[in-house]
C-alpha cells in the first residue's frame, strides 16, 4: 500500500478520532478502539512500521490529552504513569495478531477480535500482579486470580469494543475496497 495524501489524511483522522474518543468521560471501562486499530493495522497495512505506529501514536496522543486535562484539574486520571512503556509494547504485540489475519474474512476478524483483548487481559494483568504492585494482591495464585477478577470489567469492555470497532474498521475497508474495484471496472 502506497501512502498517498488521502491515505495519510485518513490515518491522521483515525488516530485523532480514536485518541479523542478514549478520553470521553463516563464511557464503559475498557471501551476504546485501540485494540481494533492494532488488528486492523497489522492485517491491512503492508508497511509494518505504520501498522505498529497506528495504535501506539493514537494511544500516546490520548495519554497526552489525559495528562493536559489532569494537570488542569479536569480529570482525576493522569495521562503518563509508570509502566506505560510496557502497555505500549503490549499494544505493539497485539499488532502481531493482526499480521496473523492473512486473509480478511468475517471469521478471521472475529477470531482476532476475540484473541487480541484476551491476550492483552491475560498478559497485562499478570504483569500488574507480578511487577506493578497488583493493587496489594499477594504474590500467590489466589492473588493472581484476584488481580484478574479486578480487571474483568475492563476485559468485558475491551472485548465488546474490539468487536464493534473491528466491525467498523474492517467493514468500511471492505466497502471502500469494493467501491474502488467497481470504479476501476
Amino acid at each position: 500500500m502506497k501512502l498517498n495524501r488521502s491515505i495519510l489524511i485518513s490515518l491522521v483522522l483515525l488516530i485523532v478520532t480514536a485518541a479523542i474518543y478514549r478520553i470521553i468521560p463516563s464511557r464503559p471501562l475498557g471501551f476504546a478502539p485501540h485494540i481494533a486499530m492494532a488488528l486492523f493495522g497489522g492485517a491491512v497495512l503492508k508497511d509494518k512500521k505504520w501498522a505498529f505506529a497506528l495504535p501506539i501514536f493514537s494511544m500516546f496522543l490520548s495519554d497526552l490529552l489525559f495528562e493536559v486535562l489532569y494537570r488542569n484539574g479536569l480529570s482525576s486520571m493522569a495521562g503518563f504513569y509508570s509502566g506505560q512503556i510496557t502497555n505500549y509494547l503490549l499494544f505493539a504485540g497485539l499488532t502481531l495478531i493482526g499480521f496473523a489475519i492473512r486473509k480478511i474474512t468475517v471469521v478471521n476478524v472475529v477470531l482476532g477480535s476475540l484473541a487480541a483483548p484476551t491476550a492483552y487481559f491475560l498478559v497485562s494483568n499478570f504483569l500488574v500482579w507480578g511487577f506493578g504492585g497488583g493493587l496489594g494482591r499477594p504474590k500467590t495464585f489466589a492473588g493472581l486470580l484476584q488481580c484478574y477478577g479486578d480487571a474483568v470489567p475492563f476485559y468485558t469492555g475491551s472485548l465488546v469494543a474490539t468487536l464493534v470497532f473491528s466491525t467498523v474498521l474492517f467493514g468500511v475497508y471492505a466497502w471502500l475496497t469494493d467501491q474502488r474495484k467497481l470504479t476501476a471496472a
